[in-house]
C-alpha cells in the first residue's frame, strides 16, 4: 500500500491524476525542440528555393539570349535548323529581344504565343521570389510562363521569352527535393540530441522532484526526503538548489511533525497524571504547612523550602498542560490600563529576586484592549525570566511599531546565550535554566498570536535584552509618542 500510494497521487476532487504521454512534459518538449529545429532548417531550405530558382531562371536567359544571338545569323537552313533545335531542347516557346530604346531587335520562335503567367525578375522582391519559387516546386500542370530580365551580356537591353513551367518545377524538384530530405533527416536527430540532452538536464530532475513532493504528501512522517546529490547531474545549477532545498524542507518538516506527535502523546499523559500528581502532592503541603507552624527557625525554612519546590512541581504540570492543548483560548479582550498590570507583573518577578526594580515608563492613563490575564502572564513569564538570570531592573515602555502598538521591555541582565536565540520561541528548547521546561516563551507568543499580535527579540547581549510585544491598536494608541524608530 506505501509504493503503491508514492505511485499515485489524487487531485483536489478525489480523482485519480495519472501521467497521459500525449499531455506529458516530455513529449511536449520532443515536439517542441524537434518543431523547431524542424522549422528552422526549413527557413533555410526555402530560401535556397528561392535562390535556386532565380538560378534556374538565370541560365534560362543565357540560353535565350544565345538562342536570339543564333536567330540574328543569316537564313540558311542549318541555322534556322540549328535554332530550332536549341529552341526545344531548352523548352522556349518564343524570344523578344529588345534594344535599350524598347524597340524589337530579334524575335525567335512563335509570335502569337499566348502565355498564362508573366514574371519580370528585374522588379521581383524577396518574398515574391520565395512565394513563386514554392509554387513552381510544388506545381502539378505544366502552362506557359513570360519571363523577362535583363539582358546577360548586353548592359541596357532586356530579353523577354516564354517558357514551359513543368522543366523548372523538374529541375528544382532534383536540386531541392534531396536536400529538404536531409535537412529533415539532420534536424530530427538534432532534435532528438537536444530532447535527449533535456530530458537528461531538466526532466528527469524535475521527475525526481515531482515524485518525492508526491511521496512525502503521501506519508510525511515516514516518507523519505530527497537525495538532493542524486537528483541532478549539474550540482550548481537551480534544479540542484531546487531539490536541496526541498530535502532540508522535507527533514524540517518530518522533524516538526514527529516533535508534534511526541507533544500530543505527552499532552495526552500530561492530562490523565496531572489529577494524580495533585492528589500525590496534597499529603506534602499539608505536612510543609505544619512544618511552617513549628516554632524552630530551620523547620520553618524547611518548610518553605517543600512548599515552594511543590508549587513549581504543580505550576509546571499546569505549563505543560496548557501548552499540550490545541491552543490558547479564545481572548476576551477588555480595556485595561497596562502601567498598573506591569506594576502587578513585576511584584510577582519579586518572588524569584526580592530587589528586582522596575522603570516603568508607560502613561498612566494609557488603556490597551487585551484579555488581562493572557497579558499579565506574558509580562510575568518575561519578568521572571530576566529575574532568573540575573537581571536587576527592567523598564517597560510603548511605542508605535509598523502600525500596532508595540510595548519593549528591556533587562540589564548578561543576555541570552547563542544556543538559545536560534530556538528561542520552541517549545522544551529555549530554556537556560536549571529546572525550566522551556515552555514559558513558547506559551507567551501563542498568547499573543491569539492577540492578532506577536512577541519578537529586539536586541540581547552583555548590555541586556530587549523583547517587544505587538498589539493591535487600541482606541488610545494617538497618545503613544512617536519615536525615531517607528516613524
Amino acid at each position: 500500500m506505501g509504493m503503491r500510494a508514492q505511485r499515485k497521487s489524487t487531485d483536489p476532487g478525489g480523482r485519480e491524476a495519472r501521467s497521459r504521454p500525449r499531455r506529458s512534459l516530455p513529449m511536449r518538449l520532443l515536439l517542441l525542440t524537434m518543431g523547431v529545429v524542424v522549422i528552422a532548417e526549413m527557413l533555410v531550405q526555402i530560401s535556397d528555393v528561392a535562390r535556386d530558382r532565380r538560378v534556374l531562371l538565370g541560365e534560362k536567359a543565357m540560353q535565350a539570349y544565345l538562342v536570339a544571338l543564333s536567330a540574328s545569323a543569316p537564313n540558311d537552313a542549318h541555322m534556322l535548323a540549328q535554332r530550332d533545335e536549341l529552341l526545344r531542347a531548352s523548352g522556349i516557346e518564343s524570344i523578344r529581344l529588345r534594344d535599350a530604346q524598347g524597340a524589337t531587335v530579334v524575335l525567335a520562335g512563335a509570335a502569337d504565343v499566348q502565355p498564362a503567367k508573366t514574371f519580370d525578375l528585374r522588379e521581383e522582391t524577396a518574398y515574391e521570389s520565395l512565394v513563386r519559387g514554392l509554387v513552381a516546386v510544388f506545381a502539378s500542370k505544366d502552362i506557359l510562363v513570360r519571363i523577362i530580365a535583363d539582358t546577360p551580356l548586353s548592359p541596357g537591353s532586356e530579353i523577354e521569352f516564354v517558357m514551359h513551367r513543368m522543366p523548372l518545377t523538374q529541375e528544382m524538384r532534383r536540386l531541392d527535393l534531396p536536400d529538404a530530405f536531409l535537412t529533415l533527416a539532420v534536424a530530427s536527430v538534432v532534435g532528438l540530441l537536444l530532447y535527449l540532452a533535456l530530458m537528461a538536464l531538466v526532466i528527469r530532475p524535475i521527475r525526481r522532484l515531482t515524485s518525492s513532493i508526491v511521496a512525502f504528501r503521501a506519508d510525511p512522517e515516514h516518507g523519505v526526503p530527497l537525495d538532493a546529490r542524486a537528483n541532478s547531474l549539474m550540482r550548481d545549477d537551480e534544479i540542484s538548489v531546487a531539490g536541496r532545498e526541498l530535502a532540508a524542507m522535507q527533514r524540517e518538516l518530518r522533524a516538526a511533525l514527529w516533535r508534534n506527535s511526541r507533544l500530543a502523546a505527552l499532552g495526552t499523559v500530561v492530562a490523565k497524571v496531572s489529577h494524580d500528581v495533585r492528589g500525590v502532592l496534597t499529603p506534602a503541603l499539608l505536612q510543609a504547612d505544619r512544618l511552617q507552624r513549628q516554632s524552630d527557625p530551620a523547620v520553618r525554612r524547611a518548610g518553605e523550602t517543600i512548599v515552594q519546590a511543590v508549587d513549581r512541581v504543580i505550576d509546571l504540570v499546569h505549563r505543560t498542560l496548557d501548552f499540550a492543548r490545541d491552543g490558547p483560548p479564545p481572548p476576551s479582550l477588555t480595556a485595561l490600563r497596562l502601567h498598573s498590570l506591569a506594576v502587578e507583573a513585576a511584584d510577582s518577578a519579586r518572588t524569584v529576586a526580592t530587589l528586582f526594580e522596575l522603570d516603568n515608563l508607560v502613561p498612566v492613563d494609557l488603556q490597551v484592549a487585551a484579555d488581562r490575564n493572557h497579558l499579565y502572564r506574558v509580562l510575568v513569564n518575561l519578568m521572571r525570566n530576566a529575574a532568573e538570570a540575573g537581571a536587576s531592573r527592567m523598564r517597560v515602555r510603548v511605542r508605535a511599531s509598523d502600525g500596532m502598538l508595540g510595548i519593549d521591555l528591556s533587562d540589564d541582565g548578561p543576555g541570552l546565550p547563542d544556543q538559545v536565540r536560534t530556538s528561542l520561541f520552541r517549545p522544551f528548547t529555549s530554556t537556560s535554566q536549571r529546572g525550566g521546561a522551556g515552555l514559558g516563551l513558547a506559551i507567551a507568543r501563542d498568547l499573543m498570536l491569539a492577540h492578532g499580535g506577536d512577541i519578537a527579540l529586539v536586541t540581547t547581549g552583555p548590555g541586556g535584552t530587549t523583547f517587544r510585544l505587538l498589539l493591535p491598536h487600541s482606541e488610545r494608541v494617538d497618545r503613544i509618542p512617536q519615536t525615531a524608530e517607528s516613524a
